[in-house]
């Protein structure tokens, strides 16, 4: 029978079998203080109306299986005299582990709370929506690079002359990608300067959206056909922007021509007629004016403007349709009759006549 040999790496094979038992206790205790603690915070969340529970028990849900047994693994060689070199790489494998997972929970934290803040204050205030989401992304983007960072040092890489040729190099890259760190800083000037948010309806140019995300390169619009729109920040920023998301009220105008053949005593009663049948829509509209403009070229022509006080276009269209009725039936009563492209032909006789020879 082959016997086991008397020492491996220095250490009796019963020491490494008590290093394999604590190592797996270890990771059985982990494992069942992450699940008690999710569990215990779980169920007070579900009692309180703080933000912070549910935060850290969504962070700690996020814990990795494999730091686990990584921090069992060190525990258990912890007692076995290893080589120096081997006993550092075991340290720092599980000072890397337990930084990634610290990342991990930290980053899925700022997710969390950036979705609660975002469904609180969806339709309160987009604009500081759309800010949160550039923020996260970035204190993310922080949060990983410090990380990086930190497990570069525990590796004994010299992150100072690190971070000085990063400085210097980062000149470099950011001559060639000019056109994504613009895009970069045109998102933060969305965010800050706010020209649009998060539900605005935009005309840029021809096209005609509805904003549905903003990120750190384009920015996406839905458009009325239903096909996505994709602008790059900088093109976005460049062009000239019509939100109509920032409308208030929206001014309507225009125009009604009538025959030439109409009589004047009925022209002087069209200007009230169009007032009536705008102001009988009540406080949703706002009646300027109503004028006989322009003798035109086929008609005599009336404009009208007014305002309908709110921003929404099928409001508006609404509006409209019931005037147009309403002065169709006003004139269908007076017998004013619309006018329409005509040309009348006078044909002047001549007097003179012809003598006999």
């Amino acid at each position: 029978m082959e016997m086991l040999p008397e020492e491996i790496l220095g250490n009796a094979p019963a020491a490494w079998a008590s290093a394999l038992g604590a190592a797996l206790v270890t990771y059985l205790c982990l494992r069942l203080l992450v699940g008690v603690l999710v569990t215990r915070l779980a169920k007070l969340a579900t009692g309180t109306h703080t933000r912070w529970d549910d935060i850290i028990t969504h962070a700690l849900r996020k814990t990795k299986g494999i730091v686990l047994l990584i921090v069992a693994l060190y525990a258990g060689v912890l007692p076995l005299s290893l080589p120096e070199r081997l006993t550092s790489t075991v340290e720092h494998l599980t000072v890397i582990a337990l930084l990634v997972q610290a990342g991990i929970w930290l980053s899925a934290g700022i997710r969390q709370w950036i979705e609660m803040h975002h469904e609180e204050r969806a339709d309160e205030d987009a604009a500081a929506v759309m800010t949160m989401n550039v923020i996260g992304i970035a204190v993310r983007i922080v949060l990983w690079s410090m990380v990086l960072l930190l497990a570069l040092d525990n590796l004994g890489v010299d992150v100072t002359a690190l971070v000085a040729g990063l400085g210097v190099g980062g000149i470099a890259v950011a001559l060639a990608l000019q056109n994504i760190l613009g895009d970069l800083f045109a998102s933060l000037s969305i965010v800050l300067d706010k020209p649009f948010v998060l539900g605005d309806f935009l005309k840029v140019d021809d096209k005609l959206g509805s904003v549905e995300q903003i990120g750190l390169k384009t920015t996406r619009v839905r458009s009325l056909s239903g096909e996505q729109l994709v602008f790059s920040n900088t093109d976005l920023l460049n062009s000239r922007i019509q939100n109509y998301g920032r409308m208030f009220e929206r001014r309507v105008v225009f125009e009604v021509g009538v025959t030439y053949d109409t009589q004047r005593e009925l022209l002087q009663r069209i200007p009230d007629m169009i007032r009536e049948a705008i102001e009988s829509h009540g406080d949703d509209v706002r009646f300027d004016r109503a004028h006989f403009a322009r003798y035109g070229d086929f008609a005599l022509e009336f404009e009208t403007v007014y305002y309908v006080m709110g921003p929404d276009y099928n409001s508006f269209m609404d509006i409209q349709e019931a005037v147009n009725l309403e002065i169709h039936r006003c004139f269908e009563e007076a017998g004013i009759d619309f006018a329409y492209p005509t040309q009348t032909v006078f044909v002047r006789g001549s007097a003179s006549g012809t003598g006999a020879a």
